[in-house]
Protein backbone atom coordinates (compact mmCIF):
# COMPACT_ATOMS: atom_id res chain seq x y z
CA UNK A 1 0.00 0.00 0.00
CA UNK A 2 3.14 2.03 0.55
CA UNK A 3 4.10 1.98 -2.91
CA UNK A 4 1.10 2.16 -4.05
CA UNK A 5 0.68 5.36 -2.63
CA UNK A 6 4.41 6.83 -3.12
CA UNK A 7 3.70 5.76 -7.02
CA UNK A 8 0.35 7.58 -7.11
CA UNK A 9 1.53 10.33 -5.91
CA UNK A 10 4.42 10.77 -7.96
CA UNK A 11 2.25 10.07 -11.07
CA UNK A 12 0.12 13.11 -10.24
CA UNK A 13 3.05 14.88 -9.92
CA UNK A 14 4.05 14.21 -13.45
CA UNK A 15 0.79 14.96 -14.94
CA UNK A 16 1.21 19.02 -13.83
CA UNK A 17 2.25 20.03 -17.08
CA UNK A 18 4.60 23.45 -16.64
CA UNK A 19 4.39 23.78 -20.29
CA UNK A 20 0.93 24.81 -19.64
CA UNK A 21 0.85 26.50 -16.47
CA UNK A 22 3.87 28.72 -17.80
CA UNK A 23 1.89 30.01 -20.83
CA UNK A 24 -0.97 30.78 -18.52
CA UNK A 25 1.04 32.43 -16.22
CA UNK A 26 2.67 34.24 -18.99
CA UNK A 27 -0.53 35.15 -21.01
CA UNK A 28 0.34 32.43 -24.06
CA UNK A 29 -1.83 30.40 -26.51
CA UNK A 30 -1.90 27.00 -25.39
CA UNK A 31 1.33 25.18 -26.51
CA UNK A 32 -1.09 22.52 -27.54
CA UNK A 33 -2.19 24.48 -30.43
CA UNK A 34 0.91 25.08 -32.24
CA UNK A 35 3.96 24.76 -32.99
CA UNK A 36 4.32 20.88 -32.74
CA UNK A 37 1.88 21.44 -30.32
CA UNK A 38 3.92 19.05 -27.89
CA UNK A 39 3.34 20.55 -24.46
CA UNK A 40 6.77 21.04 -23.74
CA UNK A 41 9.81 23.37 -23.25
CA UNK A 42 10.91 23.37 -26.73
CA UNK A 43 7.46 24.17 -28.19
CA UNK A 44 7.02 27.16 -25.34
CA UNK A 45 9.90 28.56 -26.81
CA UNK A 46 8.22 29.08 -30.23
CA UNK A 47 5.81 31.76 -29.18
CA UNK A 48 9.34 33.93 -28.30
CA UNK A 49 8.65 34.26 -24.65
CA UNK A 50 12.10 33.09 -23.55
CA UNK A 51 11.19 33.08 -19.70
CA UNK A 52 7.61 30.96 -19.86
CA UNK A 53 10.24 28.36 -21.77
CA UNK A 54 12.85 28.25 -18.94
CA UNK A 55 9.79 28.38 -16.19
CA UNK A 56 8.68 24.92 -18.45
CA UNK A 57 11.94 23.55 -18.39
CA UNK A 58 12.73 24.02 -14.64
CA UNK A 59 8.68 22.65 -14.04
CA UNK A 60 9.36 19.95 -15.79
CA UNK A 61 12.65 18.48 -14.89
CA UNK A 62 12.18 19.50 -10.70
CA UNK A 63 8.82 17.33 -10.61
CA UNK A 64 11.34 14.51 -11.81
CA UNK A 65 13.51 15.46 -9.44
CA UNK A 66 11.44 16.38 -6.50
CA UNK A 67 9.27 12.51 -7.15
CA UNK A 68 12.61 10.86 -6.77
CA UNK A 69 14.24 12.70 -4.16
CA UNK A 70 10.76 12.33 -1.83
CA UNK A 71 10.91 8.28 -2.65
CA UNK A 72 14.57 8.31 -1.99
CA UNK A 73 14.02 9.56 1.32
CA UNK A 74 10.75 7.57 2.44
CA UNK A 75 12.45 4.64 1.68
CA UNK A 76 15.20 4.45 4.64
CA UNK A 77 12.47 5.87 6.99
CA UNK A 78 9.48 3.37 5.59
CA UNK A 79 11.51 0.30 5.57
CA UNK A 80 11.19 0.00 1.49
CA UNK A 81 13.75 -1.37 -0.98
CA UNK A 82 15.75 0.56 -3.57
CA UNK A 83 12.56 -1.07 -5.88
CA UNK A 84 10.22 1.35 -5.00
CA UNK A 85 12.64 4.36 -6.44
CA UNK A 86 12.62 2.73 -10.18
CA UNK A 87 8.87 2.20 -9.30
CA UNK A 88 8.19 5.91 -8.82
CA UNK A 89 10.99 7.15 -11.43
CA UNK A 90 8.98 5.58 -14.18
CA UNK A 91 5.84 6.61 -12.64
CA UNK A 92 6.51 10.84 -13.11
CA UNK A 93 7.76 10.21 -16.32
CA UNK A 94 4.52 8.27 -17.45
CA UNK A 95 2.41 10.98 -15.71
CA UNK A 96 4.16 13.37 -17.89
CA UNK A 97 3.55 11.74 -20.77
CA UNK A 98 0.20 10.50 -19.94
CA UNK A 99 -1.49 13.25 -17.47
CA UNK A 100 -4.39 12.99 -16.47
CA UNK A 101 -5.10 16.42 -15.90
CA UNK A 102 -4.49 16.82 -19.68
CA UNK A 103 -7.04 14.00 -20.90
CA UNK A 104 -3.58 11.71 -21.42
CA UNK A 105 -2.15 13.88 -23.73
CA UNK A 106 1.48 14.89 -22.61
CA UNK A 107 4.68 16.12 -23.46
CA UNK A 108 7.67 13.52 -24.55
CA UNK A 109 9.34 13.64 -21.38
CA UNK A 110 12.72 14.97 -22.04
CA UNK A 111 13.12 17.58 -19.57
CA UNK A 112 11.02 15.20 -16.53
CA UNK A 113 13.71 12.01 -17.47
CA UNK A 114 16.54 14.94 -17.13
CA UNK A 115 14.80 16.05 -13.40
CA UNK A 116 14.32 12.21 -12.69
CA UNK A 117 18.36 11.26 -13.69
CA UNK A 118 19.74 14.01 -11.12
CA UNK A 119 17.16 12.75 -8.73
CA UNK A 120 19.11 8.98 -8.65
CA UNK A 121 22.93 10.30 -9.20
CA UNK A 122 23.76 13.79 -9.70
CA UNK A 123 26.68 13.16 -12.47
CA UNK A 124 23.92 10.44 -14.19
CA UNK A 125 22.06 13.70 -14.57
CA UNK A 126 24.51 15.86 -15.83
CA UNK A 127 26.37 14.05 -18.20
CA UNK A 128 23.05 13.42 -19.84
CA UNK A 129 22.74 17.42 -19.77
CA UNK A 130 26.00 17.71 -21.45
CA UNK A 131 25.26 15.30 -24.13
CA UNK A 132 21.79 17.23 -24.76
CA UNK A 133 23.54 20.10 -24.84
CA UNK A 134 26.94 18.74 -26.94
CA UNK A 135 24.39 17.36 -30.14
CA UNK A 136 22.45 20.73 -29.75
CA UNK A 137 25.36 23.61 -30.13
CA UNK A 138 26.28 21.19 -32.89
CA UNK A 139 23.11 20.30 -35.10
CA UNK A 140 20.77 22.94 -32.95
CA UNK A 141 17.64 20.25 -33.18
CA UNK A 142 16.19 19.68 -30.20
CA UNK A 143 14.91 16.04 -30.81
CA UNK A 144 17.93 15.14 -32.56
CA UNK A 145 19.66 15.77 -28.93
CA UNK A 146 16.88 14.23 -27.01
CA UNK A 147 17.38 11.01 -29.07
CA UNK A 148 21.03 10.49 -28.46
CA UNK A 149 20.79 11.66 -25.10
CA UNK A 150 17.78 8.80 -24.85
CA UNK A 151 20.37 6.55 -26.21
CA UNK A 152 23.04 6.93 -24.12
CA UNK A 153 21.54 7.69 -20.79
CA UNK A 154 21.21 3.45 -19.90
CA UNK A 155 24.59 3.23 -20.52
CA UNK A 156 25.50 5.94 -18.57
CA UNK A 157 23.15 4.61 -15.89
CA UNK A 158 25.02 1.13 -15.56
CA UNK A 159 28.35 3.48 -15.36
CA UNK A 160 26.71 5.41 -11.98
CA UNK A 161 23.84 2.96 -10.95
CA UNK A 162 25.57 -0.39 -11.67
CA UNK A 163 23.31 -3.17 -13.42
CA UNK A 164 20.05 -2.70 -11.00
CA UNK A 165 16.41 -2.29 -10.70
CA UNK A 166 17.31 1.88 -11.45
CA UNK A 167 19.43 1.19 -14.81
CA UNK A 168 16.29 -1.17 -15.67
CA UNK A 169 13.73 2.04 -15.38
CA UNK A 170 16.62 4.81 -16.90
CA UNK A 171 15.89 1.67 -19.97
CA UNK A 172 12.59 1.86 -19.81
CA UNK A 173 12.25 5.67 -19.64
CA UNK A 174 14.71 6.05 -22.65
CA UNK A 175 12.39 3.75 -24.70
CA UNK A 176 9.21 5.25 -24.34
CA UNK A 177 11.52 8.88 -24.91
CA UNK A 178 12.56 7.37 -28.72
CA UNK A 179 8.65 6.00 -29.26
CA UNK A 180 7.38 9.47 -27.85
CA UNK A 181 9.92 10.72 -30.67
CA UNK A 182 8.88 8.48 -33.65
CA UNK A 183 7.59 11.37 -36.02
CA UNK A 184 10.56 13.18 -34.99
CA UNK A 185 12.91 10.84 -36.23
CA UNK A 186 10.53 10.76 -39.47
CA UNK A 187 11.06 14.13 -40.04
CA UNK A 188 14.84 14.13 -39.16
CA UNK A 189 15.04 11.52 -42.42
CA UNK A 190 13.61 13.49 -44.28
CA UNK A 191 15.17 16.41 -43.15
CA UNK A 192 12.23 18.73 -42.00
CA UNK A 193 12.94 18.68 -38.87
CA UNK A 194 12.50 22.24 -37.05
CA UNK A 195 15.68 24.26 -35.32
CA UNK A 196 15.62 25.05 -31.87
CA UNK A 197 14.23 28.58 -31.42
CA UNK A 198 12.76 28.69 -34.98
CA UNK A 199 9.03 30.36 -34.32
Amino acid sequence: MTIFFLVLLAYLLGSISFAVVASWIFKLPDPRTYGSKNPGATNVLRSGKKGAAILTLLGDAGKGWLAVVMAQAFVLSWGLTGEAVAFVAIAVFLGHLFPVFLRFQGGKGVATAVGVLLGLNLWLGLLAIATWLLVAMIWRVSSLSALVSAILAPVYAVIFLGSNVASLAVLIMSLLLIWRHKANIGNLIAGKEGKIGKS
